[in-house]
């Protein structure tokens, strides 16, 4: 291969990884998603420019995890693989699930993307681990010496097994407790396979209890453990439940069966292709009409995943108006850019309609969704404030035929937590934990990081949330070493 890249940008075009065929991948839950060759990333590679100022792994206008892009791009092309990983993992504890389920705010920031399409850092950044994992460069490392604190971590979502890694790495005894049956949260529970398979998530679970990190499932903290109980064993709490309350949509006729949260249709399709058991009534697309109603990643997961069941057919409704097909002038680069994006669920099949409100559901006389009533908006500017805001089009009312409704409108907070609650941790007026310039909650050695204090975000920033306060625990472990004197047990209610 080439070993001078200069004008790489000008002589190789973007290339995306490709996709299965839909017809084939509709038959399973598999990724959607192939790799790029070698001979392919060399020349992607090829493309990164080394630019003065990288915006790309600036944390403000790119990757949250300051990834040191440009040098694990110029490794790769040098085909300097191990070198790149460790350059790699130096900043990201799982750069196999960033690298494929991030959006990639990075090459939104990436320089070449001012007047070309931009770096394809998110398939460089995956090939890397995956050809660390082929290779054998990745392995268990085992600390040599155990620090005497440990760390009680309360979920096991990106954020949460995040924290863990970097604690347990520095010698900490790390312990994560989770509610489900198995650890993983979101990744496992939210993001369906044909995105990121669980062998994925699995390889690294193994990896980490391989080098110490110790997992309880079907745990609730402030039920099956309590805040006496942690303390007592732990010098250190860590706090990463997420946003896990769904913002509802108050419609007459909400109350009929067959309307659903999107979060759990999507957890019992898991649950149900992993032989787990669930609770509830069998929520299933299979030969139904189905409408999403929410346009974002979580109701795109809800498309493709109702393919997959067999839906008749699936159309999805979003409130805001279509976005233009390029970057929006209201967000200039280095800006995440506003603009139409089209996912692998999408291109699968289905309807999507733009600036649609939700006026009501119908139902037959056995009290089941029948149908869903709209009506088209027009988004106005406001006189006094300049915001925009939603107004129905007269005579525009329409209805849609549904045996399935899926609400995926988002997140509006943590939830109900019984461990919070019954601590009087300090929270704000959506129940969001507050925590101070040290990543603490309102009472010394408890920390929160994640979702469950910024609200509900992107994978990337989680994990990147999770490995700070990590260094934020060990801080404060550093100026308290009397905090801890009895061994991990089984957990128990004290």
């Amino acid at each position: 291969m080439p070993k001078n890249k200069d004008r790489g940008f000008m002589t190789h075009p973007r290339q995306e990884a490709p996709y299965r065929p839909v017809a084939d991948r509709l038959r399973d839950y598999k990724a959607v998603e192939e790799r790029l060759t070698d001979a392919e990333l060399h020349q992607q590679a090829a493309r990164c420019m080394d630019c003065g100022v990288p915006f790309c792994h600036a944390a403000q206008t790119g990757c949250s995890l300051s990834n040191v892009i440009p040098e694990f791009n110029e490794l790769v092309f040098e085909e300097r693989w191990r070198e790149a990983l460790e350059i790699l993992h130096s900043t990201n504890c799982f750069p196999e699930f960033t690298g494929r389920v991030c959006p990639a705010p990075c090459e939104s920031a990436c320089v070449l993307g001012i007047n070309q399409p931009p770096v394809n850092i998110c398939k460089i950044e995956l090939a890397v681990i995956e050809k660390g994992f082929e290779r054998g460069y990745v392995e268990a490392r085992v600390p040599k010496k155990r620090k005497p604190q440990a760390v009680a971590v309360l979920g096991s979502g990106p954020a949460g097994l995040a924290a863990a890694d970097v604690l347990n790495r520095a010698g900490y005894p790390v312990t994560v407790f989770e509610e489900a049956a198995r650890p993983g949260g979101i990744l496992r529970y939210g993001i369906p396979d044909f995105k990121l398979e669980k062998w994925v998530l699995e390889r690294r679970l193994n990896l980490m209890r391989a080098e110490g990190v110790v997992f309880e499932c079907n745990v609730t903290a402030g039920t099956d453990v309590s805040y006496r109980f942690l303390k007592e064993r732990f010098g250190a709490v860590v706090l990463t439940g997420g946003a896990r309350e769904p913002r509802e949509l108050q419609a007459p006729g909400r109350e009929l069966n067959g309307i659903h949260l999107a979060m759990d249709f999507l957890t019992q399709s898991k649950q149900r292709i992993s032989n787990e058991p669930f609770t509830g009534d069998p929520i299933l697309a299979a030969g139904k009409r189905v409408v999403v109603i929410g346009g974002g990643d979580t109701g795109s997961d809800c498309i493709g995943t109702s393919w997959r069941q067999g839906a008749l057919a699936v159309t999805q409704l979003e409130i805001l108006p279509k976005p233009p097909p390029e970057r929006a002038p209201e967000t200039p680069w280095p800006l995440w850019p506003g603009k139409l994006r089209t996912s692998s669920s999408h291109q699968e099949g289905g309807e999507r309609h733009w600036a649609v409100e939700t006026t009501a559901f119908r139902g037959d006389d056995q009290g089941r969704v029948r149908a869903v009533r709209c009506v088209e908006l027009d988004w106005l500017a406001d006189e006094a404030s300049g915001r925009y805001q939603p107004v129905p089009k007269q005579g525009t009312e329409f209805e849609i035929e549904a045996e399935l409704v899926l609400l995926a409108l988002g997140f509006t907070g943590p939830g109900p937590n019984r461990l919070v609650e019954q601590i009087g941790l300090a929270c704000d007026a959506r129940g969001f934990i507050q925590r101070d310039e040290n990543y603490m909650a309102s009472i010394p050695g408890l920390f929160v990081a994640g979702d469950m204090w910024r609200g509900a975000s992107l994978v990337v920033h989680a994990i990147s949330d999770g490995m700070r306060t990590a260094e934020h625990v060990m801080r404060y472990l550093e100026g308290h070493h009397d905090s801890i004197v009895t061994p991990v047990g089984k957990p128990g209610v004290a």
